[in-house]
């Protein structure tokens, strides 16, 4: 079992920058890819980015490349999500996943409970 808890969600403004973190517990955090989801008022949840049990492997959704870092410390058994240039459209709760394995298929074993980001423009 891994157990993922997210923070750092909040309100910020058009244009502004906010970090989730996901800090995991459990089995060894280090062996799972993970990865971020995010869900809006009415809509399905939907992919954000994906990092590989190393940290060397990352793959990002077009509507946030280039804006959006996801990055992990191993040593730490956190996951982060670096969101700069922020829309409104980005608004939606996160939600930190968790593979059973240490590959990205976009079938997370895991779930955090998410937090959420609002954007005001």
């Amino acid at each position: 079992q891994v157990q993922l808890v997210e923070s750092g969600g909040g309100l910020v403004q058009a244009g502004g920058s906010l970090r989730l973190s996901c800090a995991a517990s459990g089995r060894t955090f280090s062996t799972n890819a993970m990865g971020w989801f995010r869900q809006a008022p009415g809509k399905e949840r939907e992919f954000v980015a994906a990092i590989s049990w190393g940290g060397g492997s990352t793959r990002y959704a077009n509507f946030v490349k280039g804006r959006f870092t996801i990055s992990r410390d191993n040593a730490k058994n956190t996951v982060y999500l670096q969101m700069n240039s922020l829309k409104p459209e980005d608004t939606a709760v996160y939600y930190c996943a968790a593979e059973a394995g240490s590959s990205w298929y976009g079938r997370p074993a895991y779930w955090g409970q998410g937090t959420q980001v609002t954007v005001s423009s």
